[in-house]
C-alpha cells in the first residue's frame, strides 16, 4: 500500500509539475503532505535521514550562496561583467552564449554547478537585458553546459561527490577519467547551439552599438563592498576546493561565508534576504521527500536492481546498461537521490569483475549517465531548477517542456558520444 502511494503521488506530482498547471511549490509541498500525512514516510524519514529525507546540504548550500550572490549583486559587478563579454563577444548574441557557456562549463567543474549558475545567471540577464533579448535560450544553454562541466571532477556535481565517497576515487581519478570526454561534449555542444537555439540570435544593431560604447568600469558603484564580497568569495570558493582537508561540507562553508559576508558588510536583512529564492527552496524541500519515499519504499532499489541484474556479468553489457538507465532515470528524478541509490549496487558489481579497468569503468558509466541525464527535463538536476526559480522572477519563465524538449536533445547527444568512449578507453586501447 505505502508503495502505490509513493508511486501515486509522485507520478500525479510531476505530471502537475510538467503541465503546469499549479504552481511546482505547491505542488511539490502537497506531494510531501501526502505522503507525510499517509505514514509512507515519518518526520523522521524526511527531516533526519540522509537516505530519504530532506538533502539540506543542498537546501543550506543554496541559501548561504543565495545571500552571498544577493549583497554581490548590489556592488554592480554584474553588469561589469554582462558589459565586458558582451563587448569581448563584439555584441553578437551567438559569441556572447558561447562565451557565457564556456565560462559556466569551466567554472562548474571547481565549483559545485548550483554555485554557478548562482554567478552567472545575474550576469546573463544583464546582458539580455542590455540588447533586448529574450535570456531563456541564454540560460538553459549554461545550465547545459555546467551539468556537463560539472561532470569533469569529483566536486563539480553532487552525484560525483557521492561516487567517490562510495568508490574511493580521487580528485585525479575524475579529472584524468573524465575531464576528457568533458571536453569533447562541451566542443560539440557549442556546434549544436547555433541550431538547437535557432531564431534567438536577432538583435538590433543600436542595441549592439550602445552596449560597445558602454564603458564597464562605470558599472562598479560601490567598490569597498565589492573588495569585501570578493575577499569573502574566494574564501569561500577556496574551502569548497578544500571542503575534504577542511572537514567542512560545502553547505557549512557557504553558511560560514554568507555569515562573515553580512558582518562584514553591514547589509540590512531586508536586503540580503530579498536575493533568496524561496519558492525554489521550498520546491527543493517538498521533491525530497517525495523522492524520499520512493527510496523508503523500494521503488528505486527495485528499478536499478533489476537494471544491474540484466547486465548477466558482462562488464561492457554493464557498462552500457548503468549508463543508459542512469541518463533515463536521472532525468525524471533528481540525479542526487539516484546516485546515492545506486551507488552500492554499482559497488557490489564491481566486486564481480576481476579486471581493474572494466570494473572502475561501471563507476564512469553511473558518473557520465546520472550528470549528462541530469539535463533531460526541469528537474533533472538542482542547476536546473534554480536556473527555471531565477528566471521566473526575472520574468522571464522558461516552461517545463520548453526545457525538456532542448535538454533531451542534449542528454541523448552527450550519453551517445560518451558510450563509444567509455567503449574504446576501457575496454579497446
Amino acid at each position: 500500500m505505502s508503495t502505490a502511494i509513493a508511486v501515486t503521488v509522485f507520478v500525479v506530482a510531476y505530471i502537475f509539475i510538467a503541465t503546469e498547471k499549479l504552481p511546482k511549490m505547491a505542488v511539490a509541498l502537497a506531494g510531501a503532505g501526502v505522503v507525510l500525512a499517509a505514514g509512507v514516510s515519518g518526520s523522521a524519514d524526511a527531516f533526519f535521514s540522509e537516505d530519504t529525507g530532506v538533502d539540506w546540504n543542498v537546501i543550506f548550500l543554496l541559501l548561504g550562496m543565495m545571500i552571498i550572490v544577493g549583497i554581490l549583486r548590489r556592488t554592480g559587478v554584474f553588469e561589469y561583467v554582462a558589459i565586458w563579454a558582451a563587448k569581448r563577444a563584439k555584441g553578437s548574441p551567438l559569441r556572447i552564449m558561447i562565451l557565457l557557456a564556456l565560462i559556466t562549463a569551466v567554472a562548474s567543474a571547481f565549483l559545485d554547478n548550483v554555485t554557478t549558475v548562482l554567478l552567472i545567471a545575474p550576469v546573463t540577464l544583464l546582458v539580455c537585458d542590455r540588447l533586448d533579448i529574450k535570456p531563456a535560450p541564454f540560460l538553459m544553454a549554461e545550465v547545459f553546459a555546467s551539468n556537463i562541466g560539472g561532470t569533469a571532477t569529483l566536486i563539480g556535481d553532487p552525484p560525483n561527490i557521492i561516487i567517490g565517497s562510495r568508490s574511493g576515487l580521487t580528485f585525479n581519478d575524475f579529472l584524468i577519467n573524465l575531464a576528457p570526454i568533458v571536453a569533447i561534449e562541451l566542443v560539440i555542444l557549442v556546434l549544436v547551439l547555433p541550431w538547437l537555439f535557432r531564431g534567438s540570435f536577432d538583435v538590433d544593431p543600436r542595441r549592439v552599438a550602445d552596449v560597445m560604447a558602454l564603458n564597464e568600469r562605470e558599472a562598479i558603484h560601490k567598490p569597498k563592498l565589492l573588495l569585501k564580497s570578493g575577499a569573502v568569495l574566494l574564501l569561500v570558493f577556496a574551502g569548497f576546493v578544500l571542503h575534504s582537508t577542511l572537514h567542512l561540507d560545502p553547505s557549512v562553508v557557504a553558511l560560514l561565508g554568507a555569515g562573515l559576508l553580512v558582518l562584514v558588510s553591514g547589509t540590512q536583512p531586508k536586503d540580503y534576504l530579498a536575493g533568496v529564492e524561496w519558492e525554489t527552496l521550498l520546491f527543493f524541500a517538498g521533491l525530497f521527500i517525495m523522492i524520499g519515499a520512493l527510496v523508503k519504499t523500494g521503488v528505486i532499489g527495485t528499478l536499478a536492481r533489476l537494471a544491474a541484474d540484466a547486465t548477466g556479468g558482462n562488464a561492457l553489457v554493464a557498462v552500457f546498461l548503468i549508463l543508459g538507465v542512469s541518463a533515463l532515470l536521472s532525468g525524471v528524478i533528481d540525479n542526487i537521490p539516484y546516485v546515492a541509490t545506486m551507488s552500492p549496487l554499482v559497488l557490489a558489481l564491481t566486486n564481480d569483475i576481476p579486471d581493474p579497468s572494466h570494473s572502475q569503468a561501471l563507476w564512469w558509466s553511473l558518473a557520465l549517465g546520472a550528470d549528462f541525464g541530469g539535463n533531460m527535463t526541469a528537474v533533472g538536476a538542482s542547476a536546473n531548477v534554480v536556473m527555471l526559480g531565477i528566471a521566473a522572477r526575472a520574468g522571464s519563465p522558461i516552461s517545463f517542456w520548453e526545457f525538456t524538449r532542448k535538454g533531451t536533445i542534449v542528454t541523448l547527444i552527450t550519453v551517445l558520444v560518451a558510450a563509444p568512449y567509455l567503449w574504446l578507453r576501457y575496454f579497446v586501447l
